[in-house]
């Protein structure tokens, strides 16, 4: 297995992805996956490149025992190039995304207690967007989520990206859509991280990564102390530090880096998870060279001081490179899951962890 040193490092730390389970029902790229009660929720995607038909397939894979199954519920969801959050522990939430024929803005619902896909109901006053596929929706409770991206297709979408908020009402299976005044760079297949301000009354703000050709962090809301709890309102107790052990190895990973103010330049469908105060960037597809396009560079973007710093750690293994695929973080590990490969054709069926070597 090849392993990938740090630039600088002289070979005294790298990383790489260790395979841990291989299924064929796992290999597909542009789905979603979202990490529910321990389990993570594969939901559409393509299954092969060229396809214009995304899967209806919902597949649960249990990290704890490394397994894959195809759940059978009713209504199933045929979707590629959308994002879904966990809402109040039960419902896995589907936002926009391509149907095989348009791109939609409407909220689906796998109601995990039961087994079913519902189509929830647009209430009263909602101003949905007119179309969203390669966007990103992130969680800021169980009754509000943050939509960030491109609407509309090719011909009929803005030079500029929308930010809306999406409230929920899980009991009414409802929900409402209202644009916020600010603007975006106009981006597709970015990603999202809420991550803490630093300081002693730190809040939070949600910043995009990618999606265009600037190398800069955009943000997309600001949430002063207290505002944000990233803990599910199911839980009755403080939840610990996340991933304790991952964040000590991060930080050793980026003391061995050179830090830099300049993100990734041109990067889309790429991977994006928080980890304390680090995100963690993987893989993607590169606007900057016609040819070779799709990467394998793990990108750490450090937020315990300001200004904030980038670390980018290349690597040499053709074989991780990855687009359309989706990284989920459980018990202080962080899994990557499905994408295509080299070729950008090819779906991988492995599940792997991230391995630091400090």
């Amino acid at each position: 297995m090849a392993v990938a040193a740090s630039p600088g490092g002289a070979g005294a730390s790298g990383w790489t992805w260790r395979p841990v389970a291989r299924d064929a029902l796992l290999a597909r790229a542009f789905h979603s996956c979202t990490e529910l009660r321990g389990q993570f929720y594969l939901v559409g995607g393509i299954l092969a490149g060229g396809a214009r038909e995304p899967s209806s397939d919902t597949v649960v894979f249990d990290p704890a025992a490394g397994q894959a199954v195809q759940v059978g519920v009713r209504g199933g969801l045929r979707r590629s190039h959308h994002d879904s959050v966990p809402v109040g522990g039960r419902w896995l939430c589907v936002v926009g995304g391509w149907d095989g024929s348009r791109r939609v803005a409407t909220v689906a619902a796998l109601d995990t207690d039961r087994g079913v896909w519902e189509a929830w109901t647009a209430a009263p006053g909602n101003c949905p967007p007119a179309g969203l596929s390669s966007h990103t929706c992130t969680r800021l409770s169980d009754r509000e989520l943050r939509v960030a991206g491109r609407e509309g297709g090719t011909r009929t979408q803005r030079r500029y990206g929308s930010i809306y908020t999406l409230r929920l009402d899980p009991s009414a299976r409802t929900y409402c859509y209202k644009e916020e005044g600010c603007h975006t760079v106009s981006r597709s297949g970015h990603c999202a991280a809420l991550l803490q301000t630093p300081g002693p009354h730190a809040g939070h703000q949600l910043l995009l990564f990618g999606g265009c050709d600037s190398g800069e962090p955009e943000v997309a809301g600001h949430w002063s102390h207290g505002k944000i709890k990233t803990i599910p309102s199911f839980s009755p107790k403080e939840e610990p530090p996340v991933a304790p052990r991952l964040v000590e190895q991060l930080a050793r990973l980026v003391s061995s880096g050179q830090g830099s103010q300049q993100g990734p330049r041109g990067l889309r469908h790429h991977s994006c998870s928080v980890v304390g105060p680090f995100a963690v960037l993987f893989g993607g597809e590169t606007l900057t060279r016609a040819r070779d396009t799709i990467c394998n560079d793990l990108y750490i973007y450090d937020t315990r001081k300001s200004p904030s710093l980038w670390f980018h750690f290349p690597c040499a293994d053709h074989g991780l490179k990855r687009v359309g695929h989706r990284t989920c973080l459980w018990n202080d590990q962080l899994y990557l899951v499905g994408g295509f490969g080299e070729d950008g054709r090819t779906a991988s069926p492995q599940v792997c962890i991230l391995d630091l070597f400090i």
